[in-house]
Order: structure tokens, then sequence, then C-alpha cells
């Protein structure tokens, strides 16, 4: 059974090696070249193809006639999406007789659309998971073959989650692809109205609002730490990076206030609560443990941070 693969990230590689498993024949691999201003620390799918000797693809513009006309002359049973960034025209999905598909981060209909992994820790949910299901013109809305849920511990980042992603992804396509290649997949309609949608997420979207829960701080913290872009709020006349921290007790102050400064950290109060400074980063200069930049910088009990914090 011939399946087109399109895919990219760690993710990519994963189905990759999962249809090659299960017996299916890749003719030909649709990739995107990484994007320099990127943090990559996922693994290639070009590589992987390029290695087996399979043909790999980069094209920019899926409504591009020139993409139909690729897609089709390698003749695919089914067409897979393995996180690739694009949306797939409608008439290319019809080229694939027996589906095409796609493997989405969360359990569907929650979290359709962009940088769901991230999402999810933003808005502190304890769940999410990992979703086949049919694609349509609609992005996220086909229906569902199969899906693996996920925990969402505490201590969670962005990485560590998306790494507990792709075990279950990898259970998930082992169960679902005999069904696939033996026409015996189930596939229920997603019932949309329960579910939500986001988008892709920028790195201005990191700022801190200190008037916010320390919770929900914590949330954004984690879900934008290392590898992303990170969470960041303002002090002398710049950015300031937190890349950890955690939430605590602390006493009632203005949000943004500092209000102790020890060798654990730097304690700043939040709209409720307080959250403890961990590791920090002055605009770009090197990431340092926040006790050692707060003596460096001179903040101390009673600094604010924020837009309209000391300008030191």
């Amino acid at each position: 059974m011939r399946a087109l693969v399109m895919g990219y990230h760690t993710m990519g590689c994963l189905g990759f090696d999962a249809l090659l498993r299960h017996g299916f024949t890749i003719p030909a691999v649709f990739t995107h070249e990484d994007d320099p201003k990127e943090e990559i620390w996922w693994e290639s799918l070009a590589e992987r193809a390029a290695a087996r000797g399979i043909p790999v693809h980069t094209p920019t513009n899926p409504k591009d006639p020139v993409f139909a006309e690729l897609v089709r002359s390698y003749r695919p049973d089914f067409l897979f999406s393995f996180y690739y960034r694009y949306m797939i025209p409608q008439a290319v999905l019809d080229l694939a007789p027996r589906g095409a598909l796609n493997l989405h981060g969360s359990l569907l209909p929650r979290y359709r659309g962009r940088a769901p992994v991230n999402w999810v820790l933003v808005n502190g949910e304890r769940e999410t998971g990992v979703s086949l299901h049919t694609m349509v013109a609609k992005p996220d809305a086909g229906g569902l073959v199969d899906q693996e849920p996920v925990p969402v511990a505490f201590e969670d980042t962005a990485f560590t989650l998306f790494r507990k992603l792709e075990a279950a992804a990898t259970k998930l396509l082992d169960r679902s692809l005999p069904l696939l290649l033996e026409n015996r997949a189930p596939s229920r309609p997603l019932d949309l109205t329960a579910g939500t949608y986001f988008g892709g997420r920028k790195p201005q979207d990191g700022r801190i609002d200190w008037t916010w829960d320390a919770a929900r701080i914590y949330d954004l913290i984690r879900a934008v730490t290392h590898p992303y872009p990170g969470a960041f709020t303002e002090w002398g006349g710049g950015p300031l990076y937190i890349w950890w921290a955690l939430p605590v007790e602390g006493p009632c102050a203005e949000p943004g206030s500092v209000t102790a400064v020890t060798r654990d950290g730097i304690v700043v109060a939040c709209g409720r609560g307080a959250l403890r400074l961990i590791t920090i980063q002055k605009g770009r200069d090197p990431e340092l443990p926040a006790c050692a930049l707060a003596r460096l910088e001179g903040i101390e009990e009673g600094t604010r941070l924020g837009p309209t914090g000391d300008q030191r």
C-alpha cells in the first residue's frame, strides 16, 4: 500500500517509521526547510527519508497546481500528515483514494489549530493526547480514527510533554495502521461545538502580566521555556526572560514587586500568590541563577518588574 508522507519534526519521523514498520510503501516525503530563526531541537524527516533513498520535496505553496500534480505522480493510496505545517487543499486530499489522515497533538475536538502542546500548558490542562483523524478542508475537523490520552504533570514543560506525546503517537499508530491497511479503521464525526480552536503563538505572546495569578504565570513560563522563545517581563529598559520559576506563598504586595531576594531566587508578587524566579536572563546576556543576576543588577526588595517598573 502506497502512503505519501507530508511531515516535519520528530513526529514526522515517528510516523514515517511506523508506516514502514507496518508494511506501507512510502514513494516520497514532503517536508519543510528548517527555519534559521527557530531553535531546531527535533529530528530531521528529510534526512530520515534520504537515508533510505526516498525522494524528498520541500514545496512552499500547496495551492500551486504543480503541488497537486507532483502528488498525483506518486499514485498514493493513502496520504499521511505528521506535523506538516501547511494546510493541504481538498483537491490534493482527494488524490488519496484510501484516505488522507493527520496526526494532531491534542484530544480532538479540543485544541484544534496551531501549537496545541503550548496552549494546553498555557491553560493549565491536566490531560492532553494525540489524535488520528481524516483530513477535510477545515482544519482538524475530519472524522476521528483513534486517540491516545496523556497526563500533564505539574512540572511538565512543552519539551517534556512533547516527549510524552511522541510515545503516545507511536502507540496510537501501531494500533491504527493495521486497521487502516485492512480497511477496518473506525471513523466517528467530531462535534466541533464541544471543542476549542487556537491559533499560532508568537514570541511576544510570552509577555508576563503580573496581575495574573501566580499559577497562571507559571503555566505560561513552562509552556514557552526552552526550546521555545521564553516568557519575559521588563527590567532595565529591556526584556528580562524568566526561564524557570515556581509559584510560592508570599506577602500581599503590588503585582510585579520583588518581596524577597534569597539564594533560592527572587520572589515576585502576583495578582494572587507569588512567583519565585529561579533562572533568568537579561536581554541576550547569559542566563543566570536569579539570585546571581539580582546581585549583579541591583534587584532588591521593593524593586518593580514590568513595563512600569524600575528602569536601571
